[in-house]
C-alpha cells in the first residue's frame, strides 16, 4: 500500500475517533489485518489519540493457528498496534479456542461496544473479513465460523503468511457481515492490481453475496481508498489516493 493511503486512512480514522471520545467519552474500533492495513495501521498508532478510551476488536482469525505463527492476526495486531498504544481494551478472537463458545463471548462483547469506526479492506475475491461467497448476509450472529474458499486460502500463500497452501487453514472466526455494517463509520482501504477486479465488482456491480464488500454500497458512512491500480479498471470517474 502506498504511504500516502495508509495516512489519508488513517487520518480520516483518527478524526472520527476523536469524535466519538468528546462525543462519549470513549471510542469502539474494529480492526482489519493482512498486507493492505500495514501503512495505515503504521501512521495510525503515531495519531495523537488518547487511546486508554479506544476499545478494540479485531475481523477474523484461523481457527487452530497457533499465536505464535507469523500468519496469525492476534500476532500481527500485537506487535504492529497493542504494543504501541494503551488502549482501555483489546478484543482478540482465539482461534485456538473451542469456536463455537469464542463466538459467543465475543459476540457477548461487541453487543455492549456500538461500533464507531471499522478498518476494513476487501479480498481478491471480493470477501469482506473472512466472509467468502456466498457471503451471509443475513445472519445476526456478530461472529461466526466460516469456510474458507480457494481463492481466499491462495491469496494468503500468495501474500506470503504462509509457505504452501496446504498450510493454509481452511476455517476460520470471522466478524459477520451484519455486525460490520452496524458500524457507525467504515474506512475500507483497498491496494493493489491484484484487488481490481474484486473492486469493480464491489463497487460497480449490483449488491451481492457473490461479491460480500459489495454491501458497502449501502452503508450511509462509508469511505473506500483506492491506489491507482485497485481503482484500474472502474468505469465511473473515481478519485484516489
Amino acid at each position: 500500500m502506498p504511504p500516502e493511503l495508509g495516512k489519508a486512512a488513517a487520518t480520516n480514522a483518527a478524526q472520527l475517533i476523536h469524535e466519538a471520545i468528546a462525543i462519549k467519552g470513549t471510542a469502539n474500533i474494529i480492526l482489519a489485518t493482512g498486507t493492505s492495513q500495514l501503512e495505515t495501521l503504521s501512521s495510525l498508532v503515531q495519531e495523537d489519540i488518547d487511546w486508554r478510551k479506544v476499545t478494540m476488536f479485531h475481523l477474523d482469525e484461523y481457527i487452530g493457528l497457533p499465536v505464535t505463527h507469523a500468519a496469525s492476526f492476534r500476532k500481527y495486531l500485537q506487535e504492529r498496534f497493542i504494543s504501541k498504544v494503551c488502549l482501555q481494551a483489546a478484543y482478540l478472537i482465539n482461534g485456538e479456542a473451542n469456536p463455537p463458545q469464542e463466538c459467543e463471548r465475543l459476540g457477548r462483547l461487541i453487543a455492549q461496544r456500538p461500533i464507531d469506526v471499522a478498518l476494513v479492506g476487501i479480498g481478491e475475491n471480493g470477501h469482506l473479513a473472512f466472509n467468502d461467497p456466498p457471503a451471509d448476509f443475513k445472519t445476526e450472529e456478530p461472529y461466526i465460523i466460516v469456510e474458507l474458499n480457494e481463492a481466499c486460502r491462495k491469496q494468503q500463500l500468495g501474500e506470503g503468511w504462509f509457505k504452501t497452501i496446504a498450510e493454509v487453514p481452511q476455517q476460520a472466526i470471522s466478524m459477520s457481515i451484519k455486525q460490520i455494517m452496524k458500524s457507525k463509520n467504515i474506512i475500507c482501504s483497498v491496494p493493489d492490481k491484484r484487488k481490481a477486479v474484486a473492486v469493480k465488482n464491489c463497487l460497480e456491480e449490483e449488491m451481492s453475496n457473490l461479491y460480500p464488500a459489495s454491501i458497502l454500497q449501502e452503508h450511509s458512512n462509508c469511505i473506500v481508498y483506492l491506489d491507482k491500480e485497485a481503482a484500474s479498471l472502474l468505469s465511473e470517474p473515481t478519485s484516489y489516493s
